[in-house]
């Protein structure tokens, strides 16, 4: 368990010392107005209190993906915590503020809108392009997974919850963000912190070892390839993929002045 507490601390060094690097070189300005002050409709630029704020963005970042992209990932051995672990402080959390900053600079807009901003229609068109397929195939995974997960638990047919998930996500999309997101997904977010905890708890009352074997060489069970498959495999445990694409929604709900975390320091 030493490597795994020695990982977390490097995580947290990563946000107090390199998120600040970061922002300062960003320019935010806490002072500002944010997009759901200056531009507040009551439907998608609502103002969230910022723990909601912060367990809703966890909750975009901790998905099903990073989950079993980790779980899978630690088949490779101790490099994939490496990766998961500087890849995380490097690029997925740089990926994920400034996806998120900049929306807030260009009142809420999303990531192909802000992409247009400064490479012009051709990259905005691209962009909006290369965002629909990749939320269709996450869509996928999110669909099925969930589903089949809930089937086993219920005994439930996965195509009624399949069903029940996609009526679920219409109603999130269409009605105002405070109503579902905005009370579900702080939950769901709870929920994730307290499965976190609980599981590295029981491991350390077990006294289960992270790692056996202290080696980076392959151990990978099916002796698949380092690259580029461990990196694609941990995904958004280490760089941003969906939950980019998510950041610009908090970026319509933050208020004024509200430190959450490097992620989101004002506009």
């Amino acid at each position: 368990m030493l490597l795994f507490f020695v990982s977390v601390g490097l995580l947290v060094l990563g946000y107090f010392i390199y998120g600040r690097i970061v922002d300062r070189l960003f320019g935010s300005d806490p002072a500002r107005k944010t997009p759901a002050v200056a531009l507040e409709d009551g439907v998608d630029y609502v103002l969230l209190p910022p723990w909601k704020i912060f367990l809703i963005q966890l909750l975009n970042i901790a998905g099903l993906g990073p989950i079993y992209g980790a779980i899978l990932g630690a088949l490779y051995g101790p490099v994939a915590l490496l990766w998961i672990v500087f890849g995380c402080i490097f690029a997925g959390a740089v990926h994920d503020y400034f996806s998120g900053m900049l929306s807030g600079r260009y009142e809420g807009q999303s990531v192909p809108d802000v992409v247009g901003r400064h490479l012009g229609n051709g990259f905005k068109q691209f962009m909006r392009g290369f965002s629909v397929v990749l939320l269709v195939l996450v869509g996928v995974v999110f669909f099925l997974g969930p589903a089949e997960l809930l089937q086993s638990l219920t005994g439930i047919d996965k195509k009624i919850w399949t069903v029940a998930i996609i009526a679920y996500y219409f109603l999130a999309t269409v009605m105002p963000v405070d109503k579902i997101i905005g009370r579900i997904y702080p939950l769901f977010g709870a929920v994730l912190i307290f499965m976190a905890v609980g599981t590295i708890s029981m491991l350390m009352i077990e006294g289960y070892e992270l790692y056996p074997v202290k080696t980076l060489q392959n151990q990978n069970p099916q002796d698949l390839p380092l690259w580029p498959l461990m990196f694609i495999t941990i995904a958004c445990g280490a760089i941003s993929g969906f939950h980019a694409t998510q950041s610009p929604m908090m970026a319509r709900c933050l208020p004024t002045n509200a430190r959450v975390c490097p992620c989101f320091t004002g506009r």
